[in-house]
């Protein structure tokens, strides 16, 4: 969750560094300055194994003709692509209170590749635009080594 006492106007750029697990918020005041971690979320759910995510399994019926029996249920969303896409929309949700609130004036996305359309897809949603978006796994990586890759890029 975003603190309430996140960076004002001051801070124009918020980078949001995220996976399916996790989102890290940074702010920087220009382009180059340094970065300030002030938030993260977490997606408890994407941990866990996908039996456990399956609350029970579909009904079943005879068949109208004959002994065989079949499933009710129709094809079902796999429960790790849902979590992924809830979670996308909680952050962007986030991000879309805090420029509604003046926090930030642009945003730059560093998102695991395989996150990153349904990130992108969520933002849309929320009418968030970025700036830029980098498609890397850095969400374990430390503040340094993100400020060096937003630098080069």
């Amino acid at each position: 969750m975003v603190r309430p006492d996140a960076p004002l106007a001051a801070k124009s750029y918020w980078i949001v560094v995220a996976d399916e697990y996790q989102s890290r918020f940074f702010a920087r005041a220009k382009k180059n300055s340094p970065l300030d971690e002030f938030s993260s979320m977490h997606n408890e759910a994407a941990r866990k194994k996908t039996g456990d995510l399956i609350s029970d399994r579909g009904g079943r019926s005879f068949d109208s003709h004959g002994k065989g029996r079949h499933t009710m249920a129709r094809e079902k969303v796999d429960p790790k692509t849902q979590s992924a896409v809830v979670f996308a929309k909680n952050i962007a949700n986030q991000i879309s209170k805090a420029k509604l609130a003046g926090q930030f004036d642009r945003l730059v996305v560093i998102v695991a590749p395989r996150f990153l359309g349904v990130l992108r897809d969520s933002l849309e949603t929320a009418g968030v635009d970025i700036e830029r978006a980098i498609d890397k796994e850095v969400t374990a990586k430390d503040a340094a080594f993100i400020q060096n890759l937003l630098d080069a890029s």
